[in-house]
């Protein structure tokens, strides 16, 4: 089931979708101790300076890229 679908199912508005795929939503909640993409530590200054966080800042900037790109 892709986003769009989702959408109709869970009656999201066109904003909230908009937000979704954009990955706009801020994280929140504890951080990963380790990237989930690559396995390495997460230095604990990143973990506190962004909550949530699941990625180390080169697979996050990574994956921004490839965001920006339509890639992922």
């Amino acid at each position: 089931m892709d986003v769009a679908d989702q959408a109709q199912d869970n009656d999201f508005t066109e904003a909230a979708l908009l937000v979704h795929r954009n990955g706009l939503q801020k994280r929140s909640g504890a951080s990963a101790y380790r990237c989930e993409e690559c396995g390495d530590a997460i230095p604990e200054e990143r973990r506190q300076a962004a909550p949530g966080t699941e990625h180390c800042v080169d697979c996050q900037s990574a994956l921004e890229h490839l965001q920006k790109r339509g890639i992922r």
